[in-house]
C-alpha cells in the first residue's frame, strides 16, 4: 500500500510547490521521514527484531514535514547525463533516455555515488569521499549543524559541519568521508547510520548503508 500513499503525497507536494522537480519532491519525502514507529521505538522486522535499513528505507513518511523539509537534494534532468555515461551506457542508450543526441566523450562523467541523491549506499573497501549539494527551502536566514548517527565499524566525517544560508533557494555543498573503522566487521557485513542536518524545527536526514568488502 505504500505506492498509492506516496503517490498521493507527491501530488500534494507538487500542488504546494509547483516548481519543485521530481527529485526535490522525493528528497523532501525521504529526508523528513520518521525513524521511529508510533510507539517511538525502532521499527521491527517480521522476526520482531530491529529492522535494518534495507527494510525501513528512509523511514515512515511524514507528509506535514515533507511539505516543509528545510533542505532538499535537487537533481535536474541534465544531471543524469554524466551519471548515465559513468555507468557505462552507450551514447545511443543515453540519447534514447534523454531524447536527444548525446556524446559521452564530450560530457563530464561522475561515479554513481556522486549523483546528488539524499542517501548513501556504498560498497566500502578503502575510504571514499562523496559530495552533496543542498538547497535551502526553509527559513531564509538559517544555520544547519551536521549530526552523525554512527554505526559500529564505520567512521563518518562531514565537512563542513555547519551550513549557513542567507536566502531561500541558496545552495551549499558538503562532503562526506566514509572509512572502515578498526573493528571485527567482516567482508559482506552491513553498517548503517544517518547524517542529520539540524536547525530549529528542521531535521534533514540522509540514510547511510555500507557493505564492507
Amino acid at each position: 500500500m505504500s505506492c498509492p500513499h506516496l503517490s498521493g503525497i507527491a501530488a500534494l507536494l507538487k500542488s504546494s510547490h509547483p516548481h519543485w522537480s521530481p527529485a526535490a519532491i522525493k528528497s523532501a519525502i525521504m529526508t523528513s521521514a520518521d525513524l521511529l514507529n508510533v510507539n517511538r521505538k525502532p521499527s521491527a522486522d517480521e522476526t520482531l527484531q530491529p529492522a535494518d535499513i534495507f527494510a525501513t528505507g528512509a523511514g515512515h513518511v511524514n507528509p506535514s514535514r515533507a511539505n516543509d523539509p528545510g533542505l532538499i537534494y535537487d537533481i535536474q534532468p541534465d544531471d543524469y547525463i554524466p551519471y548515465l555515461c559513468g555507468l557505462g551506457y552507450t551514447d545511443e542508450q543515453v540519447g534514447i533516455i534523454v531524447d536527444r543526441p548525446i556524446k559521452c566523450s564530450e560530457n563530464p562523467i561522475i561515479p554513481e555515488g556522486e549523483l546528488n541523491y539524499p542517501s548513501f549506499s556504498v560498497i566500502l573497501g578503502p575510504s571514499q569521499i562523496f559530495t552533496r549539494t543542498v538547497t535551502n527551502v526553509g527559513e531564509a536566514k538559517s544555520a544547519y549543524v551536521a549530526k552523525v548517527v554512527p554505526s559500529e565499524g564505520l567512521d563518518v566525517r562531514v565537512n563542513p559541519t555547519k551550513l549557513y544560508f542567507s536566502e531561500v533557494n541558496q545552495k551549499a555543498t558538503y562532503s562526506v568521508t566514509l572509512t572502515r573503522a578498526a573493528s571485527g566487521y567482516q567482508t559482506g557485513e552491513l553498517a548503517q547510520g544517518h547524517i542529520i542536518w539540524v536547525y530549529a524545527k528542521y531535521s534533514v536526514k540522509s540514510p547511510i548503508a555500507v557493505r564492507f568488502k
